[in-house]
């Protein structure tokens, strides 16, 4: 364990890759599909960018006496355990109650707690039921973390040299406070790193077995002490770097990740965590100029993707989600002749798509999307997976054709990705004066 103290004051002697992180996700929800386990996902990733692994997460019911069970069991062996959920009103939320026994505390009332109860029901403007006060019960020797999100606070404990971290389960209150409160605690104490335990560095538009065939002679000379970890997602591929043993220092990670990047050239996204349509968001608006979609099988993942961002009407002028040739023809202006001679799935309406979204919104580009996404639809020429997707530019516009067989949504998703990855390719020969027509992009 940690330490023989009842307060982790540091991790000791253990780096923080050896400490021993337990999670446990309560909920009958997640167990019956009803809710996905998201938790995992974002838990297991914020605890990895600052050097800790999960070395088990089990998700449980709600029942009480298989919470305090798998708590016992967790709690004598982990450094830190984390558990969503149960912390809220209901009869159904018993974790606080049930991990109480086992820790061998009381639960006590905070009237602190019920007043920021009371005043958030005041201040969205409902009633508050007497079940509310079911979570104005804090441990006796623990410390409160305040929710700002929601009515439920989470809940710390250190003892006998072992942290536990209670959290709420609606994922808009759990992330803010596992990020704002959980982090900076656990690191203070040494159980955490304070920054990132690893160089990332993101590349798209290349699988993961070429890209660690095309950068494998960079770590072949650093084989000393580097640790190497691939990991695709849709539409990009991230190589992190570290060095667990603490053999290279950051500066020498920095300088092989920089490597690694004047390698990959056009097909290097970035260093660290940022998405495609963030990417091309930077780069759209440190030029001022504005970007205008139009969609017709993706119906409106690709406007979604920018309107994420904060800020996003300083580089994106607009979508039109065009489903049919009626609406292509009066929103994008589209002539009827175009797509009865060439099809709604073609090159040159997609070009028309891309032209017309620009044109009618303003904008500097133009990005556009239609196709057949399945799993009807399709001919001979252009069966189901089809994607035409198009882009205007300053310099021309140009439009191409792939291919995604799989899933309606997977298809959606990659068709998306694509049309982001030109989108990003084409503005970086933008500010190099080189043109997708005249870089070998076009149809």
């Amino acid at each position: 364990m940690v330490s023989t103290d009842t307060s982790p004051k540091t991790a000791g002697h253990k780096r923080v890759s050896q400490l021993h992180f337990e999670l446990l996700t309560l909920g009958d929800e997640l167990l019956l599909g009803l809710t996905a386990n998201s938790h995992l996902t974002f838990i297991g990733q914020q605890l990895g960018l600052h050097g800790a692994m999960l070395r088990r997460n089990v998700t449980l019911t709600d029942d009480a006496d298989d919470i305090s069970a798998q708590f016992a069991e967790s709690w004598s062996r982990a450094d830190v355990v984390i558990t969503t959920g149960g912390l809220g009103p209901t009869c159904d939320d018993r974790t606080r109650e049930a991990i109480a026994a086992v820790l061998g505390q009381k639960l006590v009332f905070d009237p602190e707690i019920e007043k920021t109860i009371a005043d958030r029901f005041k201040k969205i403007g409902r009633p508050m039921t007497p079940n509310n006060l079911k979570q104005a019960y804090r441990f006796e020797k623990g410390e409160v973390l305040a929710n700002a999100n929601g009515t439920a606070p989470g809940l710390w404990v250190e003892q006998n040299g072992r942290v536990l971290c209670m959290l709420p389960g609606p994922p808009n209150e759990l992330q803010p406070l596992f990020l704002e409160q959980i982090v900076p605690r656990l690191a203070k104490l040494g159980l955490l790193q304070a920054r990132e335990a690893f160089v990332q560095v993101r590349a798209a538009g290349i699988g993961e077995s070429s890209l660690e065939h095309k950068l494998q002679p960079i770590f072949d000379q650093h084989s000393e002490g580097l640790s190497i970890a691939f990991c695709a997602h849709a539409g990009h591929v991230d190589v992190r770097l570290s060095s667990p043993t603490g053999t290279l220092p950051d500066a020498t990670l920095q300088q092989i990740a920089a490597e690694c990047a004047f390698v990959l050239g056009d097909d290097f996204v970035c260093f660290g965590h940022n998405s495609l349509a963030e990417i091309c968001a930077s780069m759209l608006r440190s030029s001022d100029l504005l970007l205008a979609a139009a969609e017709s099988a993706t119906g409106g993942l690709l406007a979604d993707a920018f309107t994420n961002i904060s800020g996003a009407s300083k580089f994106f002028a607009g979508g039109c989600v065009c489903y049919s040739n009626e609406s292509k023809t009066q929103l994008l202006d589209i002539p009827e002749e175009i797509m009865m001679q060439h099809g709604s799935v073609s090159a040159e309406t997609a070009a028309a798509m891309a032209t017309g979204a620009a044109e009618k919104l303003g904008a500097d580009y133009g990005l556009a999307i239609t196709g057949f996404a399945g799993p009807c639809g399709g001919d001979q020429q252009n069966p189901v997976g089809t994607i035409y997707i198009a882009l205007y530019t300053p310099r021309g516009t140009w439009s191409k054709r792939l291919n995604y067989p799989g899933p309606r949504l997977a298809v959606k998703q990659r068709a998306v990705n694509a049309a982001l990855d030109w989108l990003r390719r084409e503005l970086i020969r933008g500010q190099t004066g080189c043109g997708a027509g005249g870089c070998g992009l076009g149809r």
